[in-house]
């Protein structure tokens, strides 16, 4: 595994993971060592490519796969204050791409001037949206509003089907978000070359995601022929092991399977991608961490003591070495997984 050496720089083996399982697990789902297994000896962040920014957990909906826990009664919610100090330093450093996500983002009273504070110093915005945000009381202008401003969409559609999408989102969730669609498709959104509109697919259970590019075909052909739908891409998602969803498995008696089925399918090729590797994650405090789940999991960006970005310098981070932990099992299972989709 040359390639991935030379690729991912030597951090020292006492970063191995702090298991957020009991000692008997940690041999079991220990990802540091699954690393070292297969000839890599560490994870270090490559170049920076964005800046992932968590406006906070509030939320309109409280979808049980939910890794953030977000929900209507959520009450951490990022201030001006750090959103400003957010956009300095991105304009400081030169960065030129910040995705924004939640919670649902939208509902942060900021979330506008945020954007247009990025627009106007020239970064590129993708927002990630949950699509039944758009219906919401005082959000109607939302999809036009985006439409001016020809900022990127991720949303999330768990299945193409009532049935499975409710099951993870609730009753009601799956009129709401083709309605959605089909408002962001009026709008130009995944039909005109500029207004860009990808969906997210996550497993209704403890499985694996199937193909990427297959089940875009499937959604693409049931979503058009259904609903006169158009999108650009699908992003498959596994489910990582915490939060919700680990609330689940454990109810459910099925976390022990889950994690094995994730460290046995273990891909080596999906690490040079991950996401950990090109982004920094921002909580709604402005601290950060190597990722989303990181974040969500309290786990400081190479477990070192909570630190601030804009006490950072951007060449700082390149070769900043990357907290691990059992729940990484879940980006480099099968053909990988990262709010870009599949990796491998």
């Amino acid at each position: 595994m040359d390639v991935l050496n030379d690729t991912i720089p030597v951090v020292s083996d006492t970063f191995s993971n702090l298991s957020l399982d009991s000692s008997s697990s940690i041999k079991r789902w220990n990802f540091f060592s699954t690393l070292q297994e297969h000839g890599i000896r560490g994870l270090t962040r490559a170049k920076i490519r964005e800046v992932q920014v968590n406006l906070g957990k509030l939320c309109n909906q409280a979808c049980n796969h939910c890794h953030v826990d977000a929900g209507p009664n959520r009450t951490e919610i990022m201030t001006w204050e750090v959103m400003e100090k957010i956009a300095r330093w991105c304009v400081d450093n030169q960065v030129e791409s910040v995705d924004i996500t939640g919670g649902a983002p939208e509902l942060n009273p900021n979330f506008r001037r945020f954007v247009d504070t990025c627009l106007a110093n020239n970064m590129s915005v993708t927002s990630r949206c949950n699509l039944t945000v758009l219906l919401v009381d005082g959000q109607e202008d939302l999809a036009a509003w985006y439409t001016d401003r020809r900022v990127k969409l991720i949303c999330s559609l768990p299945c193409y089907s009532k049935d499975n999408l409710e099951q993870q989102r609730g009753k009601g969730t799956f009129g709401q978000s083709i309605s959605a669609l089909q408002i962001l498709n009026k709008h130009g959104y995944g039909i005109l070359p500029h207004l860009e509109l990808d969906l997210v697919y996550n497993p209704n259970g403890a499985f694996l995601p199937p193909a990427q590019d297959s089940l875009e075909a499937t959604y693409k052909i049931r979503l058009e022929e259904d609903f006169g739908i158009h999108f650009n891409r699908l992003y498959t998602l596994t489910n990582l092991p915490i939060s919700r969803f680990r609330h689940y498995l454990k109810r459910t008696g099925e976390y022990d399977g889950y994690m094995n089925l994730l460290q046995e399918n273990f891909n080596p090729q999906t690490v040079p991608n991950l996401m950990c590797r090109h982004i920094i994650s921002v909580d709604w405090l402005g601290r950060i961490y190597d990722c989303d789940f990181n974040q969500m999991l309290d786990i400081p960006a190479g477990w070192n003591t909570p630190r601030y970005l804009w006490d950072q310098d951007l060449d700082q981070f390149t070769n900043d070495r990357i907290a691990v932990d059992s729940h990484c099992f879940g980006c480099t299972a099968g053909a990988g997984s990262s709010c870009g989709g599949s990796l491998a």
